[in-house]
């Protein structure tokens, strides 16, 4: 899941805990939560929390956060795989600099907790023909296919795509306004087969969520979402991050050799990498991916060991030359 990762800061100097210092620990995850105001970071960073609550029971002083606390809720994803681990790690980390930052707590209890390095991956581009499956194959609900094919079609961040309002389509010029990674305002462009799969989902909607949960939302309560994430027509909610991945992966699973199911970033990966196999210039990749470095395009573009053949070949001075 693509979420916003605050490092683990060191512990300032010791001062004294203001007047909210008798916070609870659940009163504190529920400020923090509000404050939040990407609804797929918030739904990410309230599963790592929740534990956090069951860990120190909701009566328990936000000040006294300790590390071993911290400890026992990572303890859940131990044996997870590096990007989990460290994106549940990034959740107690923002969480911990928001409460310092509002003098709730006067040391960090994540000092102890390192991020962990991903196993490197060789080519994480998923293959043309087994996209256009999954783009096209009616057992998939029509939600799940224009999702996909628009991550694809954009090359944008899911969380940008997800938290999507009907306001923010363009239609007929075939872009949308996301607000990016550093808060810019940007746009993403689509492609025919997109645009021809998202009047059938908005079925007339004007205003609320694009991708819209199963289910009408909770009117009370923890879970309750904010009132901007949710359809004023139906009571529906935003459709999750975790919910649309598992959905992504459990479709995905089945067209996968090795029956592991891709991630939503991978979408965003393959289409740089067949955009850049399609001889699309490094300038071009970066408008169209928005990344604010050229150099932050490597981890996505890895093209073939035939596209090494190709250049070499065509460069070779002694190949045979066309007769003008």
């Amino acid at each position: 899941m693509s979420v916003v990762a605050f490092p683990c800061q060191p512990d300032p100097a010791p001062t004294a805990v203001g007047a909210t210092s008798g916070m609870t620990t659940m009163a504190a995850v529920e400020r923090f939560l509000a404050s939040i105001t990407a609804a797929t970071t918030r739904a990410g960073y309230a599963e790592t929390l929740a534990r956090l609550t069951a860990v120190t029971g909701p009566a328990h002083p936000v000040a006294a956060l300790a590390p071993e606390h911290y400890a026992a809720v990572m303890d859940r994803w131990k044996a997870a795989a590096a990007a989990t681990w460290n994106r549940h790690l990034s959740a107690l980390c923002s969480f911990t600099t928001w409460a310092q930052r509002h003098d709730l707590l006067a040391t960090n209890p994540a000092r102890r907790l390192e991020r962990r390095k991903p196993a490197r991956r060789g080519d994480r581009a998923i293959p043309r023909a087994r996209l256009e499956t999954l783009f096209t194959d009616p057992a998939h609900a029509l939600r799940e296919r224009l999702l996909w094919r628009l991550l694809y079609d954009t090359a944008a961040r899911a969380e940008e795509i997800l938290t999507l309002n009907v306001e923010d389509l363009d239609l007929e010029f075939r872009r949308a306004r996301v607000v990016s990674k550093g808060g810019a305002i940007e746009y993403v462009h689509w492609a025919t087969p997109t645009a021809r799969l998202l009047p059938r989902l908005l079925a007339g909607r004007t205003t609320g969520p694009v991708f819209l949960a199963d289910r009408r939302a909770p009117a009370s309560g923890p879970r309750t979402p904010a009132a901007a994430d949710i359809d004023p027509a139906t009571g529906r909610g935003r459709l999750s991050y975790p919910r649309a991945e598992y959905l992504f992966k459990t479709a995905s699973a089945q067209l996968n050799p090795h029956r592991q199911g891709w991630t939503l970033h991978q979408l965003r990966h393959s289409a740089l990498q067949h955009l850049a196999q399609a001889g699309r210039t490094a300038p071009e990749l970066q408008a169209k991916s928005r990344h604010q470095h050229l150099a932050s395009l490597g981890r996505y573009v890895r093209l073939s060991e035939e596209t090494s053949a190709r250049v070499t070949a065509e460069a070779d001075p002694t190949q045979r030359r066309r007769p003008r």
